[in-house]
């Protein structure tokens, strides 16, 4: 069965420590739609200015992502610029130029709408609505966020929880929804806003599931060497969505799995900038990282 990724088509410009890169392809729907495309057909929902390099449209096409409902209309390509420090969980924005990102309003092909696997990236919840709105009763939908529409788009996003079947966020920000410390307890409260499923991202450590299956920690894929974090939640979120497509029936008896899944391309993310690593895996190297990740939970 098919995806549909909705989110930012960007540019981001990415500074480390020891090298610095400009003007790479990013985006929460572009490296969510890279990730879902090694299990699924992924549709891309965006828009980009006409300055968009033409090579990055021919790396979507090369992963068999669909773009007719990628808009491409005069002016500048969102923009992003960002500075990590030595500890990669501490990170800076430099700039951040909305371009044609800033009218954005997605429309979707009549055939998308039927579309049975749903991906709200992270963007203002008013967006996710708008797609939402579009849908023809979706199978699941699943839908990323951020600290900034906590604090400036709460009563949308409170509003979509009750349209959504699984939410996904990081720790700090399930907590400062919730107004509690402890995630247990944090979780619960997520179900009663709405949706069936929670998932905590957690980074280096990893990601918390609850569901009606109950509780389901997976660990993160252990790196040598960690280049870029940038977009490895996006792409975790992608590659957990697609594999669930791949295997379509219960969500219940695959999304163990399918986290696991989305862990290991979550994992290649972060060993080159953008997605310069993600775009020259294959399925089997994926296979062999959830093997790896298999034997680190047997016991």
């Amino acid at each position: 069965m098919s995806v549909l990724v909705v989110g930012s088509t960007a540019l981001d410009s990415i500074k480390t420590p020891k090298a610095e890169n400009p003007r790479l392809l990013g985006g929460s729907a572009s490296h969510a739609s890279v990730a879902a495309s090694f299990f699924s057909p992924v549709h891309l929902v965006g828009i980009v200015g006409d300055d968009f390099p033409k090579r990055y449209i021919g790396l979507y096409k090369r992963h068999g992502i669909n773009l007719e409902a990628l808009q491409t209309v005069p002016g500048k390509t969102f923009h992003w610029a960002g500075e990590y420090e030595v500890n990669m969980n501490n990170r800076r924005t430099l700039t951040t130029e909305l371009g044609v990102f800033e009218t954005f309003s997605p429309k979707l092909p009549k055939p998308l709408e039927e579309t049975p696997y749903v991906l709200l990236a992270n963007i203002a919840p008013a967006l996710q609505h708008h797609v939402l709105d579009q849908m023809r009763q979706p199978k699941f939908v699943i839908a990323d966020t951020m600290d900034l529409w906590l604090n400036i788009a709460l009563a949308d996003l409170l509003k979509l929880l009750r349209r959504i079947d699984a939410f996904v966020l990081n720790d700090s920000e399930a907590r400062l929804l919730t107004k509690d410390e402890n995630l247990v307890s944090t979780v619960r409260k997520i179900h009663r806003l709405g949706p069936k499923y929670v998932i905590i991202k957690k980074g280096e450590h990893g990601s918390f599931l609850s569901s009606p299956r109950g509780f389901f920690l997976a660990p993160a894929f252990p790196l040598q060497k960690v280049v870029d974090p940038t977009g490895a939640g996006d792409s975790f979120v992608g590659g957990l969505l697609g594999y669930l497509a791949s295997r379509g029936g219960s969500v219940d008896a695959h999304l163990r799995n399918a986290i696991v899944y989305g862990t290991a391309v979550a994992s290649f993310c972060c060993e080159g900038f953008g997605l310069k690593r993600t775009t020259r895996i294959s399925r089997q190297a994926i296979e062999e990282r959830v093997k790896t990740l298999r034997k680190l939970v047997a016991f």
